[in-house]
């Protein structure tokens, strides 16, 4: 299951929502809402380079889908005045997919290479040179008789982005000068960010109805600005565009997510967690049938995020329901129970 067919709160994102969410991301270091300690680093990474007049060093940010990562990326070449390249780790099928993207770039230029974890092995190789060295090692002919040309290539800086940190070669990670941890958002933050978006799209928005989308939306700005959208598209269709507090819990109730972020399969899985299985503990697979999905997407999809809000824990002997979980479900625990 592809992550962004999981539908309003995925974290992920097609090419046509990447290309709507270009018009609301913000251009400069400044104007970026949250992840303070990140942003304040960055900036000193970023000045100290033009001080110096040279290119900084290279840069990988990591962190969950949806927090800000090619936001940031965009950011850093515009506050350089460098033009950006973007490519991504699964594009990179073999080392000469990534010489010629190497060989073209301009003095200065800005690399971004989104899901750098997923790149071939053979071209992670040919990174490390380039990375340390601005050269590349394009191979001529082939068998023993296969020869080695240097080529050199012009001062660049990579900014790498990855969902999976762990994934990545220590010899890779270990080349970047610079390196950001992504996290998840306060409401606060999000509420200054939908707030923003929404004079971006040009509708009013009441600081109530803010906070009510920020308060659904999983510590993410990217499932912030979606459900705002949605909440606009109820206001024009079903009100008169202003978008209040009536409104925006009309339209999330319309679209089935509830007050803590949860979306029909967090309570589908959270449901039969709590009244078939009695809080637990079960398994994932037996888990997974009950709600009619894959294993793999019960463990990829719904429960990292009932993980973080505190909802399900993970032991050696399967799930189990926490008790927040029986409180937000409003179940009562069977009789004997303690949850």
């Amino acid at each position: 299951m592809d992550d962004h067919e999981r539908g309003i709160v995925s974290p992920g994102a097609d090419l046509e929502e990447r290309d709507l969410e270009g018009a609301l991301r913000p251009r400069l270091l400044e104007d970026f809402v949250g992840q303070d300690r990140v942003r304040e680093q960055l900036s000193l990474v970023l000045s100290g380079a033009r001080n110096r007049g040279r290119a900084p060093d290279h840069i990988l940010m990591s962190g969950g889908p949806g927090l800000g990562k090619t936001t940031l990326a965009m950011i850093v070449a515009a506050e350089l005045g460098a033009p950006l390249r973007i490519t991504s780790g699964p594009a990179i099928e073999r080392s000469g997919d990534l010489a010629a993207v190497l060989s073209t770039l301009q003095e200065g230029e800005v690399l971004f290479l989104d899901e750098i974890h997923r790149m071939a092995r053979p071209a992670e190789e040919m990174l490390y040179v380039a990375m340390e060295d601005f050269r590349v090692d394009v191979m001529v002919g082939k068998g023993p008789g296969a020869t080695a040309i240097p080529l050199d290539i012009a001062p660049f800086t990579l900014v790498g982005a990855t969902t999976r940190a762990g994934l990545l070669p220590a010899p890779l990670r270990d080349r970047f000068g610079f390196t950001a941890h992504m996290d998840f958002y306060d409401a606060a933050d999000l509420e200054l960010i939908v707030a923003r978006s929404a004079r971006l799209l040009g509708v009013e928005l009441e600081a109530d109805a803010a906070a009510e989308v920020a308060g659904r939306s999983r510590g993410t700005p990217r499932i912030a600005n979606r459900l705002l959208r949605r909440v606009r598209d109820y206001a024009e269709v079903r009100g008169d565009g202003r978008l209040d507090l009536r409104v925006a819990r009309a339209a999330l109730a319309l679209y089935e997510v509830d007050e803590r972020g949860l979306d029909r399969l967090d309570r589908a899985v959270l449901d039969a967690l709590l009244r078939r299985f009695r809080g637990g503990p079960v398994g994932l697979s037996t888990l997974a049938v009950s709600v009619g999905e894959e294993p793999e997407t019960v463990e990829v999809v719904a429960e990292p995020f009932l993980v973080r809000a505190g909802l399900i824990a993970r032991t050696p002997r399967g799930r189990v329901a926490t008790p927040e979980a029986w409180e937000h479900m409003g179940v009562e625990p069977p009789q004997g129970l303690t949850p």
